[in-house]
């Protein structure tokens, strides 16, 4: 027999075993990271949405028309396409806590939440209050 200088079968099984095995350990790893990547753009415009409130509640403390409801994203100021992203919309924004006391401790409170869109499978929701924690 020829000494031959080529890869066995053998050999080549066990390097694509290996490298399946890699893959099916790396893709999972990285799924994740391709979600946290796209809630980077839902998390940017909550903290927008988190200083326009503040700048609503400073402009409107002064005569006292807060008032009792939650402001929407359009009496914040934003249009639909201000909040058009690749991954998110103005529809996956809500404000869903905001309170506002005079002389309080703190003065403004609320909790702002965003939806995952589809194709974003976790977390499905990420909340910001008005300290700056987020809540998966």
């Amino acid at each position: 027999m020829k000494s031959g200088k080529a890869f066995t079968l053998i050999e080549l099984l066990v390097v694509v075993l290996i490298v399946g095995v890699l893959a099916a350990v790396a893709i999972p790893i990285m799924r994740g990271r391709i979600d946290s990547a796209k809630w980077t753009e839902g998390k940017t415009a909550l903290g927008t949405i988190a200083s326009a409130l503040r700048a609503y509640a400073a402009e409107k403390r002064e005569d006292g028309t807060y008032g009792a409801a939650l402001p929407t994203l359009q009496m914040l100021g934003f249009s639909a396409e201000d909040l058009q992203g690749a991954y998110f919309s103005i529809t996956d924004y809500q404000v869903t806590a905001s309170s506002f006391t005079p002389g309080g401790n703190p003065e403004l409170t609320f909790t702002l939440t965003a939806t995952a869109p589809a194709g974003i499978t976790t977390p499905p929701v990420v909340a910001l209050d008005e300290t700056g924690t987020w809540t998966p």
